[in-house]
């Protein structure tokens, strides 16, 4: 294929074949998880930590994976952001103000990426950026009849990669060079999930997540040692004055085994004396092992009501936080959709589009994050609410998420209410004591007058529905009411009781 334009308007040669397949990389991938955390010190991490900073992020990659294996709290939450993730509708949208073509690259891009099996499994494997900072999953291209396209997408270690030296924001492959191996455009899939303000190597969770992982596994730890002797008595050897390393050895092993077998043999002349149970309690561990759970939790979800009822279980309070893990859910789809925007959505579109590109009027990958409304409460309040405004049925429908019916495609109806047909008592009344239409028009309260007292009494709730939505303005129902201006609505209702019972009484002294 031809050069073609990058997204930054770079031209290039197109390459299909991966490049983790060249023989300069063979090594490179080869290489296996060192597992860094085994015996990890506040020392040893913090260098982790610096090393990173100056574009080496092999260790920093390689201690995030194991936080995340050992650390069974830590992946329960990292799973709750990024299932959150996989959990939204999607579509591809046009620019706005589309015209047809693109409308139709939009069309071809949406019907593409939700028949295709690996797209689901790359949004799971970007998410692997909220804890190490980046996220590498290498394009394989194919053809699917005359169209070029992804066929699978494979996740690589992000200890493969590093970044530049002389531009730390670049994320480069490693290799035997010391600046590493340029990527190769329209050959990967690069997420970056900034959960912090700095260069590549400083963006991800596992900086601020690892101080409260080591303390945790220190208590954890000690936590281990003291259910091990708890309970059991203190035991002391005593050995006469000139035995040798290997009966000292000896007495030693009796010493040790003596508490967790209940039987031993020493030698001759040596003394074995219990002393008083260990004793303590397990608070202090506790205590540590809380505090440091749900300091991971206020990390990656903003809080802890999410996870657990807390001491007093308010439910307005987890309100509030099942807000904020919403709000952290919103940041991070925006940030993955301008990803797929530019490593996906671009590359497909210039590699199968019949039309010139602009590139500030692509179509975008759009995630369904609005929420359904309380449908007994705007049922309740908008036939209210239409009274005084003009309420478009498109919004009630997006508000409740009620689609609109597609062609003849059947729709629910409300049931008739079935009238009662049996014997009726006479009525008071013939139909000649029924007011006349034009004598009804002539009472004195018409539609505008009704429509001019409305208004001032309904324009505090109005505003209210227009800032906050139908739901808060129908709690602050009562606290509008000082607000409603009456004034209007007093003088017509006056006129039509006035106007009412000069009727019954006109109406009374024809009947004599």
């Amino acid at each position: 294929m031809g050069r073609i334009l990058d997204i930054s308007g770079q031209p290039f040669d197109f390459d299909d074949e991966m490049q983790t397949r060249s023989d300069e990389l063979a090594m490179v991938m080869k290489r296996t998880q060192e597992h860094p955390s085994s015996g990890v010190t506040p020392n040893r991490a913090a260098q982790m930590l610096r090393d990173a900073e100056r574009g080496d992020l092999t260790a920093q990659a390689d201690l995030a994976f194991d936080m995340e294996e050992k650390d069974t709290h830590l992946f329960s939450e990292l799973s709750k952001r990024r299932l959150a993730i996989q959990a939204l509708e999607w579509r591809i949208a046009p620019a706005r103000d589309a015209s047809a073509q693109e409308k139709k690259d939009a069309d071809m891009l949406n019907e593409y990426l939700h028949d295709a099996a690996w797209f689901e499994d790359a949004l799971f494997d970007a998410g692997d950026a909220i804890l190490k900072g980046y996220s590498m999953q290498e394009i394989e291209w194919g053809w699917l009849g005359k169209m070029r396209v992804p066929v699978a997408l494979h996740h690589r270690d992000p200890a493969l990669f590093c970044a530049n030296p002389d531009n730390l924001n670049e994320l480069r492959l490693r290799d035997a060079s010391w600046h590493g191996l340029e990527l190769q455009p329209f050959g990967w899939f690069m997420h970056r999930a900034k959960s912090r303000t700095g260069y590549v190597g400083t963006n991800g969770l596992v900086r601020t997540l690892i101080w409260p992982f080591i303390f945790k596994n220190y208590s954890v730890r000690d936590f281990a040692e003291f259910l091990e002797i708890y309970g059991l008595p203190m035991r002391v050897g005593k050995y006469p004055t000139g035995s040798t390393n290997r009966e000292k050895a000896t007495l030693m092993q009796a010493v040790m085994d003596i508490g967790r077998r209940a039987g031993g043999i020493i030698p001759m002349g040596m003394t074995l004396d219990f002393q008083s149970a260990a004793d303590g309690q397990s608070d202090p561990f506790m205590a540590m092992i809380g505090w440091a759970e749900k300091a991971i939790s206020k990390a990656i979800l903003g809080g802890t009501l999410t996870t657990e009822a807390g001491d007093k279980g308010a439910r307005s309070l987890g309100e509030v936080h099942d807000e904020v893990r919403r709000e952290i859910r919103n940041a991070d789809v925006g940030q993955l959709a301008r990803s797929i925007n530019r490593d996906l959505i671009y590359p497909l579109l210039a590699l199968n589009s019949d039309s010139t590109i602009d590139i500030n009027r692509l179509p975008g990958i759009v995630f369904d994050t609005s929420e359904a409304g309380d449908i007994t409460a705007l049922s309740d309040a908008i036939p209210k609410l239409a009274a005084g405004m003009r309420i478009p049925v498109s919004w009630i429908q997006e508000k409740l998420h009620i689609p609109q019916p597609v062609g003849d495609e059947a729709v629910f109806t409300a049931q008739p209410v079935v009238m009662d047909n049996g014997p009726q008592k006479e009525a008071a009344l013939s139909a000649e004591d029924i007011p006349q239409e034009d004598d009804i028009d002539r009472m004195g309260v018409s539609p505008e007058d009704w429509q001019r007292s409305v208004d001032p009494l309904l324009k505090p709730v109005i505003f209210s529905v227009l800032k906050d939505g139908p739901e808060a303005a129908m709690n602050k129902a009562a606290s509008l009411y000082p607000q409603m201006d009456d004034a209007e609505l007093i003088d017509m209702l006056t006129r039509a009781i006035f106007v009412a019972d000069i009727w019954g009484r006109l109406d009374a002294a024809a009947d004599h």
